[in-house]
């Protein structure tokens, strides 16, 4: 009998839904909602979007419940803009 494995589907996101899931996560706090709405990798999570510095600890709080992952001090003092987000959102996945 053959042996099926399901896959997580957290740990199998492609890139577009990563994205997808972190532009949820983010809208509560973007104060520019023209941005939010033309959310693009080059975003940025202060400039662009308005996010004070408070808020990023809440999305950063809000991205590891979403995606089931920790992210350490290092990790989120880099992460200041929408591609720098996904690229440490697909380390963590690729490490669990």
């Amino acid at each position: 009998m053959p042996v099926y494995y399901l896959k997580n589907s957290k740990n199998n996101m492609n890139r577009t839904e990563i994205t997808e899931k972190l532009k949820e996560i983010i809208k509560p706090y973007a104060a520019n909602t023209e941005a939010h709405e033309n959310l693009t990798e080059e975003t940025d999570f202060i400039k662009d979007l308005n996010i004070n510095s408070a808020n990023l600890v809440d999305i950063v709080l809000d991205i590891e419940e979403k995606f089931d992952v920790v992210i350490d001090n290092a990790d989120m003092e880099r992460m200041l803009d929408v591609k720098t987000a996904i690229e440490i959102i697909e380390t963590k996945l690729a490490a669990k």
